[in-house]
């Protein structure tokens, strides 16, 4: 299907991903749809992963790295008693133990202690960049590299099914959770180890999978535009000399905007229509981070 939007259009697209494509498929895809090269995507998922991408379009690329504020909702299926060199059901087989005698009981107080501030190694599959190379880069490679530990926030973690040695869970957690490294981490602390299959994310925010496009299905209808996409952040209306200035891209004050909390703040003019987004670089000071004219 092409839909051809033009190269001006900007908005956001919630795209549900399919198996066994990267998220960089998925961008391909919509530039050739809807007749773009500027198209990002915020969040990425592994190749065998499936559910809610949120892609960008011409000038909201810039606004992506604003979802990384929006907690994540993911369902998959725990594997106790195997665990693999890539964490997932895709990977070789590295040890296998005999969980058959873990009770509910042990695992709920294993989860326990995964909910909260945690840190965690990222996967050696993963996209994370060190010295300019990605992790999956050096992992082709045979190189094992030392990876840095990571601050997350698991917000919930919950069994929704028990079949034998498979949980079927659903774990809410910040933007950067890995949740193979959430399997590797329960297995071990169960005295054996883990994977994860049937990964999928459910929600970002207030984008669920229900309300997802699937490639095949995209229409103009479905491009939501910033401002509808950013109604999370803090709103602010300006008109006049100001609207002129946020027009413009010019520094302001926190009291020039009568902006309160950290931010980031969505700025809209006459018409209410959507203007820039502002965030604080000082105590009282604030610069956009993008300005869409």
């Amino acid at each position: 299907m092409q839909v051809n939007t033009g190269s001006t259009e900007a908005g956001v697209l919630v795209v549900a991903k399919r198996e066994n494509m990267t998220s960089h498929d998925v961008v391909a895809s919509v530039r050739r749809i809807v007749g773009q090269r500027q198209v990002g995507h915020a969040g990425t998922l592994d190749p065998d992963a499936t559910g809610v991408l949120i892609l960008g379009l011409g000038k909201a690329t810039r606004a992506l790295r604003l979802f990384n504020l929006l907690p994540k909702v993911y369902t998959c299926t725990f594997v106790l008693g195997i665990e693999t060199d890539t964490l997932d059901a895709s990977g070789q087989i590295t040890a296998t133990y005999d969980m058959t005698l873990v009770s509910d009981e042990q695992i709920q107080d294993a989860i326990l202690t995964l909910i909260g501030d945690i840190d965690q190694y990222p996967p050696m599959v993963s996209a994370v960049k060190i010295n300019g190379k990605k992790l999956y880069e050096y992992y082709r490679e045979n190189i094992e590299i030392e990876r840095p530990l990571r601050r997350v926030s698991v917000y919930s973690f919950e069994v929704l099914n028990r079949v034998e040695n498979e949980l079927d869970v659903k774990i809410s957690c910040s933007s950067g959770t890995y949740i193979r490294s959430l399997a590797e981490s329960l297995g071990q602390k169960l005295g054996g180890g883990a994977h994860i299959k049937n990964l999928i994310r459910t929600q970002i925010g207030q984008f669920n999978i229900e309300k997802a496009v699937d490639l095949d299905d995209i229409v103009l209808d479905d491009i939501i535009s910033i401002k509808e996409a950013l109604s999370f952040l803090p709103l602010i209306e300006v008109s006049g000399d100001l609207e002129y200035r946020v027009f413009n891209g010019s520094p302001l004050t926190k009291i020039e905007l009568e902006a309160a909390g950290p931010g980031p703040f969505v700025v809209t003019g006459g018409g209410n229509n959507f203007l820039a987004v502002y965030e604080a670089v000082s105590l009282d000071k604030l610069k956009p981070s993008m300005v869409l004219k």
